[in-house]
């Protein structure tokens, strides 16, 4: 870590800089640090969220969907489409923990408006279709949660890689443990999964073969960007704006885990690596996705060209004042 200091310093520097105007499709499932994500980009001035696809992950998708269009209402931002996946993984059923699954469906404790629409009646993998064939300027994709809707996509028409720019995902674990165990709520015998991959293996095995443009954030990035108690306390005193209040009503909801020391930056990390790619330490890999237990879902490192960009490591420090800058006001 200290040989990386340095280039973390300079980094830091190059944060203060201007960033481009960027168009994103984000694909979530709308658990509660996707929420903080999201706010997060809705919060910043130079984003302009396309559409919003749910998969089926942490939240089922109908009730998911519906608490983004809340989360929108709450944002002033009723123009931009809500879109529900499907409500199984391509191929298995393996899913998220029933207690973590109610949660992020009912979001106790967290004040958001009555929304004032439904989300869209296409269903999500249709509308990217629709969208990544259309002839527009290909997009940039933020992916949230188990890639079962953009897995669909591809694998539907795989010609639809075209119109992605680049997918930023969260998910995985490569030199890093997985997750499944964390907290003791789930027993496997899997140790080297991450949960989004884990849910649907045979859709990320689509979407890492798909010869689209990845940048990773898996585990071995997002484990060097812990949220603790001090961080929530910091936040909560100094946000004001609706969107940090929600974020703060999202982190108390899961103060359980992040007493426990189980809860991390995932989805806020890869939202901000998005816009400020320098705030992760990245290495060209050539990432495969196991299929069978009991490494179902495990991203391994293989011979070969590369086709992604692995955060291996990340500046906790630029994090916490990026999020938190955006989400004060």
């Amino acid at each position: 870590m200290a040989l990386l200091r340095p280039i973390f310093i300079l980094g830091l520097a190059a944060l203060s800089l201007p960033i481009t105007w960027t168009q994103v499709l984000i694909d979530t499932d709308a658990g509660s640090d996707d929420f903080m994500a999201i706010a997060f980009l809705l919060s910043h001035p130079s984003v302009r969220i396309e559409a919003i696809t749910v998969a089926n992950g942490m939240a089922h998708v109908e009730p998911g969907a519906r608490n983004l269009v809340r989360l929108l209402e709450l944002a002033g931002r009723r123009e931009i489409p809500v879109f529900a996946g499907r409500s199984a993984p391509l191929r298995g059923k393996a899913e998220f923990p029933a207690e973590w699954r109610r949660i992020s469906d009912e979001l106790p404790g967290v004040a958001l408006p009555a929304a004032s629409r439904q989300p869209e009646i296409r269903r999500a993998a249709d509308y990217l279709i629709e969208r990544l064939k259309n002839g527009r300027q290909p997009v940039r994709i933020l992916a949230l949660g188990p890639l079962t809707n953009l897995g669909e996509a591809l694998q539907r028409d795989p010609s639809v890689a075209a119109g992605i720019q680049e997918i930023v995902i969260m998910g995985g674990a490569v030199r890093a443990p997985g997750n499944l165990t964390d907290g003791d709520v789930f027993h496997t015998a899997n140790k080297t999964a991450e949960w989004n991959m884990f849910v649907d293996p045979w859709a990320a095995r689509i979407v890492f073969r798909s010869g689209v443009h990845i940048r990773l954030i898996p585990l071995d990035a997002t484990n060097k960007v812990p949220i603790g108690a001090e961080f929530l306390r910091e936040f909560r005193s100094a946000v004001r704006s609706p969107l940090g209040k929600v974020v703060a009503q999202v982190l108390a909801a899961d103060r359980q885990m992040i007493d426990q020391g189980y809860f991390y930056a995932w989805d806020p990390l890869a939202g901000v690596a998005l816009l400020y790619p320098r705030i992760v330490k990245t290495s060209p890999l050539r990432i495969e996705i196991r299929q069978d237990p009991p490494e179902e879902g495990r991203t391994i490192q293989t011979a070969g060209p590369p086709n992604a960009d692995v955060a291996m490591d990340a500046d906790a420090a630029a994090f916490r004042k990026l999020f938190l800058e955006a989400l004060q006001n």
